[in-house]
């Protein structure tokens, strides 16, 4: 299969190579027609071009792709986290404590929501 013709026609496909192996010239490989019709659930991300917003970007900590929320104790953040309930760098004052701590916050939950608008309203 022409590779082209792939690339227009796949979002996505699986190399059987290193791309980045200095030793394989990328324009002598092909694609066979058992990888281009394959439905293998796997994904493999082997590149990206750009910029992440929720990595690369200041984010709420709830929003964190270095330590994500739901698989990660909230009080982790990485340098660019900051405090959804004050709007400031991580860890803000009241990250972990008086219990729940800012930490927890998120904008799903009407609690941190009704506490980030009342601290909006003080500054």
């Amino acid at each position: 299969m022409d590779m082209k013709k792939l690339e227009e026609t796949q979002d996505c496909f699986i190399l059987d190579f290193d791309p980045f192996d200095s030793n394989i010239h990328l324009s002598s490989l092909s694609i066979t027609e058992e990888h281009a019709d394959s439905d293998d659930a796997d994904l493999h991300v082997i590149s990206q071009k750009g910029q992440v917003a929720c990595r690369d970007y200041p984010h709420a900590r709830h929003l964190c792709v270095k330590f994500p929320f739901e698989e990660t104790p909230h009080e982790r953040y990485c340098q660019l986290c900051y405090c959804y309930v004050c709007d400031s760098a991580a860890p803000c004052k009241y990250w972990t404590a008086p219990q729940p701590g800012h930490c927890h916050a998120t904008e799903q939950d009407a609690h941190w929501k009704l506490q980030r608008k009342c601290r909006m309203i003080e500054i």
